[in-house]
């Protein structure tokens, strides 16, 4: 009953009220962010939801397009604006996704939305990932979240798919609020965003 019906009226009501109440904090980051950014505040990018259904993503831009002299975009970490840096370490990047939560393409807690080339590459197992609506947070994300291998991350939102409930989800949002504050697991030990997934 709750995963069919009540997740989602929670995820409505807890988001739209969320998204109020943080919207001055929004136009504040969308500000510098603009100025930071060239007048890109915000960061689109196509992401898979429940079963596989495309959708857009929208989080705040924490890097740059500065590209090199090939014409190639420069590493993350040359990218990363002190905004976006700030941003980032403090999760602030996932405010706008609340607006993904309100029109329906995600949930507040499920497995993050990876990229759709990752797509064809998953296992059986790992693609039950899209059994249910992507989330902002999720049980991955308060165990390990980028510091963890990408084998982990999977066998962590299978678990989450298979016992999904209330209370879990509540737990999750505990733990998230407790790794916001001390900022574990932003980054993996070589790259400020996760390396890239390349199949088992």
């Amino acid at each position: 009953m709750y995963k069919a019906y009540f997740k989602r009226y929670l995820d409505f009501i807890v988001s739209l009220f969320g998204f109020l109440f943080l919207s001055p904090l929004f136009l504040i980051l969308m500000v510098g962010l603009f100025f930071a950014n060239q007048g890109k505040p915000f960061f689109f990018q196509t992401r898979p939801g429940k079963n596989g259904k495309l959708f857009r993503i929208i989080k705040f831009k924490t890097m740059n397009d500065r590209k090199g002299v090939n014409g190639e975009l420069l590493p993350d970490a040359e990218r990363l604006t002190s905004i976006g840096a700030f941003v980032r370490k403090s999760s602030l990047d996932e405010i706008p996704q609340l607006l993904n939560v309100i029109i329906g393409n995600m949930s507040l807690i499920g497995p993050r939305p990876l990229l759709p080339e990752y797509l064809p590459l998953y296992s059986k197992e790992q693609f039950e990932r899209h059994d249910v609506r992507p989330g902002i947070t999720g049980w991955a994300q308060i165990n390990g979240r980028n510091a963890i291998s990408w084998q982990q991350k999977f066998k962590l939102d299978v678990f989450y798919v298979n016992n999904l409930n209330f209370w879990l989800d509540l737990k999750i949002i505990l733990l998230t609020i407790k790794k916001v504050i001390v900022k574990e697991g932003i980054s993996s030990d070589t790259s400020v965003t996760m390396e890239k997934f390349t199949g088992n």
